[in-house]
């Protein structure tokens, strides 16, 4: 069974059994597994695992498909450990970058704002895997399309750090898809 699919199951499930918890107890867990600022800054290195695995509602179904199909197409195009990696990569990368921006001039409630879920993994990934797309304008025209649409929300007034680590994680997926490019000889027009 693709590890993709039992992930984006296993993080479903969870959402669904935190759901039955108690408001009280669900809020303690969620908090206990967050990468916010004041976690990470009390020493909780262990949230930046966590933090990929725990979701505050469960997702909807046409996320956690696109998540399942993502990940499925990079464990056939690349390998369930470079899935793996990519994933984990963008997720913590992402996260510390942004709680490095954060650390200095957040205030309380974003300090401890919640921050879980599997949307820097999944941005990271997506970015890597335009180094499957055709060569030339189709590869160039697609990395700048998701960095535009990651972009995008960073426009706005209401926008979050959230929205900062979606951009990033991408960012890392779409250098590690050059990367591939430089390495398998595939060279591509310098867009970045």
């Amino acid at each position: 069974m693709p590890v993709g699919a039992v992930y984006a199951g296993g993080v479903q499930l969870g959402a669904h059994a935190l759901g039955r918890l108690d408001p009280a107890e669900r809020e303690r867990v969620l908090r206990r597994c967050s990468t916010n600022v004041d976690n990470l800054d009390s020493g909780h290195w262990d949230t930046l695992l966590t933090s990929a695995f725990v979701v505050e509602e469960p997702m909807p179904l046409p996320y956690a498909l696109l998540l399942v199909a993502v990940l499925g197409y990079a464990e056939y195009a690349y390998g369930a450990w470079w899935t793996a990696g990519v994933f984990l990569l963008g997720h913590t990368a992402a996260t510390l970058l942004v709680y490095g921006v954060l650390r200095g001039a957040a205030d309380r409630r974003t300090r401890r704002a919640l921050d879980v879920g599997t949307s820097y993994g999944f941005n990271a990934v997506l970015g890597a895997l335009t180094s499957t797309l055709p060569r030339g304008a189709v590869r160039t025209t697609a990395r700048l399309g998701l960095l535009a649409i990651a972009a995008r929300p960073l426009l706005k007034r209401e926008r979050t750090f959230t929205d900062a680590g979606h951009l990033v994680a991408l960012g890392l997926g779409v250098g590690l898809s050059l990367a591939v490019d430089y390495l398998s000889g595939t060279k591509s027009p310098k867009i970045i």
